[in-house]
């Protein structure tokens, strides 16, 4: 797995970058700019909205974005990125995100916040142990087909509950209502097989890897997820999320996301 161990210098250091709100990017200011004159050129909000193009163009770059992001917020240097109101104007009519990240519902696991990121950027799905079922595969299919999304990840987290309820024996998960089962069931076959771990941190952290990996072997299958790695639109990853210290292993290999 790659932990993002980019040094946090790149970032900067000292109390006084740590708090000063960064300067907006040459990019961004010429965005700011043009959205600006349109709006007092009374544009319309299509108008408005094809100004809004997609800053990321590639797999690689969209894996970058996140793990930059990720470094930001776990060295203690997020920025938390505001949209002005122009921008926000921007966004009514499309949204161009360029990633669509499969998470857990966990109330400590936000997805856009763990990455430090903004409006528009993140398409979101969130379901309790990141499965991939029809309603997450629509989602997934979606974003694919419409919005042009480079990179698809499916993150699990430390100390998943939904994980840890499905290795419990089978009368026990029997016990719960019946579309919590459903969930369970969906993860299950990734943890019935668990090699023997002494240590319950580490059990769980590798119950959780291994539901991850088979999610994004669910995923890969879908056959709008298979065209789009195939014409190399798309990459597929997963990643796990320490709530302990906020950062995020990435598994990109094939060797680190194959099911054993």
């Amino acid at each position: 797995m790659r932990r993002t161990t980019l040094a946090l210098g790149l970032l900067g250091t000292g109390r006084s970058q740590s708090t000063a709100t960064p300067a907006p990017s040459q990019e961004a200011s010429q965005l700011e700019n043009k959205l600006r004159e349109a709006v007092e050129k009374g544009a319309t909000m299509e108008e408005i909205a094809k100004l809004k193009t997609p800053t990321i163009r590639t797999p690689e770059e969209a894996i970058r974005m996140l793990k930059v992001g990720n470094a930001r917020f776990f060295g203690g240097h997020a920025r938390r990125p505001e949209l002005s109101a122009n921008e926000r104007r921007a966004q009514i009519i499309t949204q161009t995100p360029f990633a669509v990240i499969l998470g857990c519902s966990d109330s400590r696991v936000p997805i856009e916040i763990v990455y430090d990121q903004g409006l528009g950027e993140i398409f979101a799905i969130r379901v309790a142990g990141e499965i991939v079922e029809p309603a997450t595969a629509g989602s997934i299919e979606y974003a694919i087909a419409h919005l042009k999304t480079k990179l698809l990840v499916v993150m699990g987290h430390e100390g998943c509950g939904a994980v840890k309820a499905a290795m419990l024996p089978e009368k026990e998960r029997n016990g719960e209502p019946e579309n919590v089962r459903f969930l369970l069931d969906q993860i299950v076959p990734s943890v019935s097989n668990l090699p023997k771990i002494r240590d319950e941190k580490a059990r769980m952290r590798e119950a959780v890897i291994a539901n991850v990996r088979m999610q994004v072997k669910k995923a890969g299958e879908n056959p709008v997820v298979k065209a789009a790695v195939e014409k190399k639109e798309l990459a597929v990853i997963g990643a796990y999320y320490e709530i302990s210290s906020g950062q995020v292993d990435f598994l990109e290999t094939e060797d680190e996301l194959s099911v054993k």
